[in-house]
């Protein structure tokens, strides 16, 4: 009998979103979960990189096997190898019998890796040697362990920067990258944000047992819709969560968009206006000179690019509005051009 006929496919939650930059980014995400190769979420935190690997697995054909998460931002660079790969009785200290790693326990199914960019070097090289051949040796130990396992790795780092200051391995970069899913910002889900804030408003009426979620004021959605969440779904959901508990009638009239007491906490609207941003300007002297169009568009859009990414710190959100464009058109327009950056 065909083991995949005799388990029921688990429920998976319907993803919570209508705007077009969110429905994109679930579709790509359908069409490559059925696709066994490894992908690289990448994205803001508070985005739902962890979700969005959930609904990969859940989606792919490795659907009954195993999905094991690992954050490799919880580990130190010493105990990352032996997590990973395991080890044998005798490895090292307090290793008195011999211990799967996260790659044996996701054999036949996913590997989520969150936070990949701080994978150590030598780490990384054991890593790729899976990837290529399907097999390691556990810390300690000297025979070979084969395993098949898809990886899924997250991060909000600028992994093509890692591997030009030679903190990531190209190669691995490269057999990672089979597909590049960049999850949309909250403030680029236009529609959305409302959409999300009943959907938590009623989960946590649910767990307070009330009777029913209290109502937003109209002017505490204009904020909210106003209001630019760097903490993206996360900082919503905290923050429409906190109102609810504190609520003390029907109505939602106040929401502290963060709880430390910063800025974010009062209305955008009565935050003094921001300067224009500055467009990055081309080098004294552009012309076209004996180039073709082309070759002159792209270098300008080189130096655009560069200028904007230098004065954002390369926050690349942060570098669209100064270049005056969409997270994905930014994103678009950086996969063009990193290799020359």
């Amino acid at each position: 009998m065909d083991r995949h006929a005799e388990t029921a496919r688990p429920h998976i939650p319907e993803p919570l979103g209508r705007s077009d930059a969110f429905l994109e980014f679930q579709q790509r995400l359908s069409r490559v979960a059925k696709v066994n190769r490894p992908v690289l979420l990448v994205g803001e935190r508070g985005t739902g990189k962890e979700l969005a690997a959930n609904r990969l697995h859940f989606l792919s054909g490795r659907w009954q096997g195993p999905l094991v998460a690992l954050n490799c931002a919880a580990l130190s660079p010493s105990l990352m190898e032996s997590e990973l790969f395991g080890h044998e009785a005798g490895a090292f200290t307090g290793a008195n019998q011999r211990r799967q790693g996260r790659f044996e326990s996701a054999s036949e199914g996913t590997l989520f890796l969150d936070e990949i960019g701080l994978i150590p070097m030598p780490v990384q090289e054991k890593i790729l040697r899976v990837v290529e051949y399907g097999a390691f040796e556990r810390v300690g130990g000297t025979a070979s362990v084969e395993v098949d396992t898809r990886i899924i790795g997250a991060t909000n780092a600028d992994l093509p920067r890692l591997v030009r200051d030679g903190h990531f391995k190209a190669d691995l970069l490269d057999r990672l990258s089979f597909d590049v899913l960049t999850l949309p910002p909250l403030r680029e889900r236009h529609g959305d944000v409302m959409r999300l804030a009943h959907h938590f408003a009623e989960r946590m009426a649910l767990e307070l047992r009330l009777s029913q979620a209290p109502a937003f004021a109209e002017d505490v959605m204009q904020r909210m819709e106003r209001y630019d969440w760097p903490g993206n779904v996360r900082q919503l959901k905290n923050a429409v969560e906190r109102a609810v508990y504190q609520c003390e009638g029907e109505t939602i009239t106040e929401m502290d968009f963060d709880p430390f007491g910063s800025s974010s906490r009062r209305d955008p609207a009565d935050l003094p206006a921001a300067a224009p941003p500055e467009s990055p300007a081309p080098a004294d002297g552009f012309r076209l000179g004996n180039r073709t169009l082309p070759d002159a568009v792209r270098e300008l859009e080189l130096q655009a690019l560069g200028q904007a990414l230098a004065k954002a710190r390369h926050h690349q959100g942060n570098a669209a509005k100064l270049l005056g464009l969409t997270y994905h058109q930014f994103r678009a327009l950086y996969r063009k051009l990193r290799e020359a950056l």
